[in-house]
């Protein structure tokens, strides 16, 4: 048998509550042991385990694993359990060294039990989770990651005609992807490299990009949430060997209250892992919101300007911006990797020049002074001042040459 066909080195992890979904966990565990791939069976339930539940990690293990000890799952409350479990099983996902692939079944409650663990895996890790909610909106749960859901069609409850088929596919699914495994990237496989970009970027992006890709795998996000969230998933997996953040606009939607922050752990990642870094200002003069009449009404006085009819863009202002410079400063200067972040004193998006509607010297210098007093700057952690605006050629010049300064 070829590579392709080895079992992974590493078991399968079957999840969730033996006490209500014990059948149909058990049918999966042993489809994919059929399959040739060694399994673990792990028991969730939050309620009375049974004493022969036959799960060789017990309910009561996972529980043990959350930071305030097991006594953390004992409130009674079955939402306040349920999270506890979640926090729990979190963090012993996270701690195994032989998991080569996870799947679990459930309703609302084993999803909310289950997705968080799932997302905490490495990209690339694999992971499939049967639910009841996988026809609706699964952003929640999902997330950033490369979390597979499968809807079941019928509840899961019990094996019949159709769950014994929806179940068997995920079961076999989960054995295919931890048995085949895909071929080693070859010895000239370039290293990949994670930029941002928004509409009012892309010039700016475009250029940095032809200019790197002879020697960079060049990774593109939409800076739209989920894109720097992807990113820096990316990022804590070991898949993404440094960073070209020209657009860092979610760090407006954070903190302004738009529809396109990446929450409150962007740059998280840089931080953890000490992959290079060149940032920018790229499109810090806008939060965005829905149509026109989705702008809160606390905003509708400000400057705003209709992108189209489903995005309707809020001008910020010079007191935001001195506050988007402080947060950053504080990220950039814990980042213990070499920082390159330059300032486009020309205008941080295309919207944001001589003519244009957003275009508001004093509002980009309380932004660029905020962050000249905050950043302490080092050898590795340097400002970089320009006097081109962000789509200027002469300004993507210096963020590859940024970026190659400091690549590894």
């Amino acid at each position: 048998m070829g590579a392709a066909g080895q079992a992974q080195a590493g078991k399968a992890y079957v999840c969730g509550t033996l006490d209500t979904k014990g059948a149909e966990l058990r049918y999966i565990r042993d489809l994919i042991e059929a399959a040739g791939v060694p399994t673990v069976l792990v028991d969730l339930g939050t309620g009375q385990a049974a004493a022969d539940s036959g799960a060789d990690v017990t309910a009561a293990e996972v529980a043990a694993q959350h930071p305030a000890g097991a006594e953390a799952l004992a409130s009674g409350d079955r939402g306040q359990a349920i999270a506890a479990m979640a926090a729990a099983f979190e963090r012993f996902v996270q701690g195994r060294t032989d998991l080569a692939g996870i799947i679990g079944a459930g309703g609302s409650g084993g999803t909310a039990l289950l997705a968080p663990a799932m997302r905490a895996l490495p990209v690339g890790t694999p992971k499939l989770l049967v639910s009841t909610v996988a026809s609706g909106n699964v952003a929640p749960y999902v997330g950033p990651s490369d979390l597979c859901m499968l809807y079941p069609v019928t509840d899961v409850q019990g094996l019949n005609s159709i769950t014994r088929r929806v179940l068997a596919n995920a079961a076999h699914a989960l054995a295919g992807m931890i048995r085949h495994q895909p071929p080693p990237a070859p010895a000239s496989a370039k290293p990949a490299l994670g930029l941002t970009m928004f509409g009012v970027t892309t010039p700016c992006v475009q250029m940095v990009t032809a200019a790197l890709e002879a020697d960079y795998d060049c990774l593109v996000f939409h800076a739209t949430g989920t894109g720097g969230q992807a990113m820096e998933k990316l990022v804590d997996s070991g898949l993404i060997a440094g960073v070209l953040d020209v657009t860092t606009t979610e760090i407006c939607d954070l903190l302004m209250g738009g529809v396109f922050s990446a929450g409150e752990d962007r740059l998280g990642a840089v931080i953890r892992t000490g992959v290079p870094y060149v940032g920018s200002c790229g499109a810090l003069d806008m939060v965005n919101f829905g149509a026109l009449e989705t702008v809160p009404a606390a905003y509708r006085e400000r400057r705003l300007h209709v992108h189209n009819p489903q995005v309707t863009l809020m001008r910020t202002t010079p007191e935001e911006n001195a506050r988007m410079g402080g947060w950053l400063a504080e990220r950039l200067n814990r980042m213990p990797g070499p920082v390159r972040f330059f300032l486009p004193e020309g205008g941080v998006s295309s919207i944001d020049a001589p003519g244009m509607p957003f275009h508001d010297p004093a509002a980009d210098h309380a932004l660029f002074d905020s962050l000249a007093t905050a950043v302490e700057q080092t050898a590795d952690r340097q400002l970089i001042r320009l006097p081109y605006a962000i789509n200027d050629p002469a300004f993507a010049a210096a963020l590859v040459a940024g970026l190659r300064a400091i690549a590894r």
